[in-house]
């Protein structure tokens, strides 16, 4: 029987393995470009593709998820910014709660009215508790929202947030410092949620070198996610999928 995306990512965790997602907006990428994606995915060995963004403004989210599975195998999990960014072709869905603001909508009135087609669709749903963390630039993501994101030097604050994203029953926690963050989120914060929770951690928002997802993932991520960094440069893939795979923790996680 085939493994879920969730008990892969579990079975990780566990294993004290690694994974690297790369990020693909439908709006900034055209069937050229998702061929060179796709192509370079594969040849890095990258273990999950997210697709999906803020806004999404294009109309060809079935097309992108469509063109992606018949170029690779790689599993393809919709990261969706709003409840329409839903494709049956996908493998999975991240059905974020934003857990770090304080919008209704975010935290569940949008998933309310998603429900239906999210159930109808078949796909492999995964709770996940999303937390915004100050990049030191507005992002989209807290333009949205209208939340404000978690102060970056507040690591009590981030640890709390993602013990009750947990308690509540939240498979996930990730941590995004946003798209076109100035910063990514600081090691100390992800040291400080790592060790107190049991799930998987997601990270992402400002990676841009192979450096920082290594020093990441030293930190406790299981998961870090990159995507205007390889927009602007797919060169980068195989060097940060590299960089995360190189981390194997002699403990494994709890």
């Amino acid at each position: 029987m085939k493994q879920s995306i969730y008990e892969s990512l579990v079975a990780k965790k566990k294993k004290g393995q690694r994974s690297f997602a790369v990020l693909i907006d439908p709006d900034n990428v055209n069937t050229d470009k998702i061929d060179e994606l796709t192509h370079l995915t594969v040849s890095a060995g990258v273990d999950y593709l997210l697709v999906g963004g803020s806004l999404v403004i294009s109309n060809h989210l079935d097309e992108v998820v469509q063109q992606i599975r018949r170029n690779c195998s790689i599993p393809v999990i919709l990261f969706p910014g709003t409840p329409s960014q839903v494709s049956r072709h996908a493998d999975g869905l991240l059905y974020l709660s934003l857990i770090s603001g304080r919008n209704p909508e975010l935290l569940i009135g949008q998933h309310v009215i998603s429900a239906p087609a999210v159930r109808k669709s078949g796909l492999e749903i995964i709770s996940t508790g999303y937390m915004v963390v100050d990049g030191g630039a507005p992002t989209t993501v807290s333009y949205i929202s209208n939340a404000s994101p978690i102060p970056a030097d507040k690591n009590e604050i981030a640890l709390c947030t993602a013990m009750a994203g947990e308690m509540l029953g939240m498979k996930l926690i990730y941590m995004d410092a946003g798209s076109g963050a100035r910063h990514p989120i600081r090691e100390e914060m992800i040291v400080s949620v790592a060790a107190q929770i049991e799930v998987p951690l997601v990270v992402g928002g400002g990676i841009r070198d192979p450096e920082k997802a290594y020093r990441n993932c030293k930190a406790g991520a299981n998961m870090i996610v990159v995507g205007n960094a390889i927009e602007k440069n797919p060169a980068l893939i195989k060097e940060m999928a590299d960089a995360v795979h190189s981390v194997l923790t002699s403990t494994p996680n709890r």
